[in-house]
C-alpha cells in the first residue's frame, strides 16, 4: 500500500473530517502540520488549486478538499467499509447530511471556539504549539492570533445572519439529533460519510468549552462514543 500523507492544521475542522475517514477506513496515515501563514509544508499543487488545507496525497496522488478526498478513499483496496453507500438513494441521503455538516454544522464552531477570549486565546495557543514558527511568530501567534479568530467569528456571524453563536450552535445540535433519529450512526447500521464529516467537526473542539455543551446532548454523546470507538478499533 502506498504511504499516506495529511497536510493539515491542527484546528481546521475540514482536516480532523479526513482524519474520521481514514481511520474509519483503516488506512494508516502521517500528518504534516502546515503553517498558517507560510503554507511552504504544502506539496507541489496545480495552479487552480487553493493554497489551503487538508492536502492529501497518496503515493503520486495529490488531492484537496475534503469530499473529494472521502470518495477517494473508497478507491483505496482493503476490507473496511464504504464512506459512500453503493445504493443510490442511501448515498444521496448521506451527501445530503454530509453537506449540511460542511455548510452550516461546521460553520457555526468557530463562532462558539472562538467566541469567548478564554477560548479564543487557547486556539491561538494550539496554532502556535502544533506549527512550526520561529520564536518571534510563536509569540505573534499567541497574543494576536485570539484577536484575529475573535474577528472571524464576528465575521462568520454577521454572514449567516446570526447573533448569538450559543443559540445557533443549540439549534445545529437540534438537527443532528433529528437526522440520527433512532439511529446508531447518520449512516444507518454503520457509519459513512456523513458520521466522517459530523465526527471530524466535533473532534476539533475537543477539549474546549463548547464540546461540553455538545457532550450535554445524551443521544449526540452516545452517537460520539460509538463513532469514536469505530475510529479506534
Amino acid at each position: 500500500m502506498a504511504q499516506a500523507t495529511l497536510f493539515q492544521f491542527s484546528l481546521c475542522p475540514f482536516c480532523h473530517k479526513v482524519k474520521a475517514g481514514l481511520e474509519l477506513k483503516k488506512i494508516a496515515y502521517d500528518t504534516i502540520e502546515v503553517s498558517p501563514r507560510s503554507k511552504s509544508e504544502l506539496p507541489d499543487l496545480p495552479e487552480d488549486a487553493p493554497k489551503k488545507v487538508p492536502v492529501f496525497q497518496y503515493g503520486e496522488e495529490v488531492l484537496w478538499d475534503s469530499t473529494t478526498i472521502l470518495k477517494y478513499l473508497d478507491t483505496i483496496p482493503g476490507d473496511s467499509l464504504n464512506l459512500l453507500p453503493e445504493e443510490e438513494g442511501a448515498k444521496a441521503e448521506a451527501l445530503r447530511i454530509e453537506e449540511w455538516v460542511d455548510d452550516s454544522f461546521t460553520q457555526v464552531l468557530p463562532t462558539v471556539l472562538y467566541g469567548s477570549w478564554k477560548d479564543a486565546w487557547r486556539a491561538a495557543k494550539v496554532t502556535a504549539e502544533c506549527s512550526k514558527l520561529s520564536r518571534t511568530e510563536n509569540m505573534a501567534i499567541r497574543y494576536g492570533g485570539s484577536v484575529i479568530m475573535k474577528q472571524i467569528s464576528k465575521r462568520i456571524l454577521k454572514r449567516h445572519g446570526k447573533n448569538d453563536p450559543q443559540s445557533w450552535l443549540s439549534e445545529e445540535l437540534d438537527v443532528l439529533e433529528k437526522e440520527l433519529g433512532d439511529k446508531a450512526y447518520l449512516g444507518g447500521t454503520a457509519p459513512n460519510i456523513a458520521d466522517a464529516a459530523a465526527h471530524g467537526a466535533l473532534k476539533t473542539i475537543e477539549g474546549f468549552s463548547a464540546f461540553t455543551t455538545c457532550m450535554d446532548r445524551a443521544k449526540v454523546a452516545s452517537w460520539y462514543a460509538r463513532v469514536d470507538e469505530e475510529r479506534n478499533v
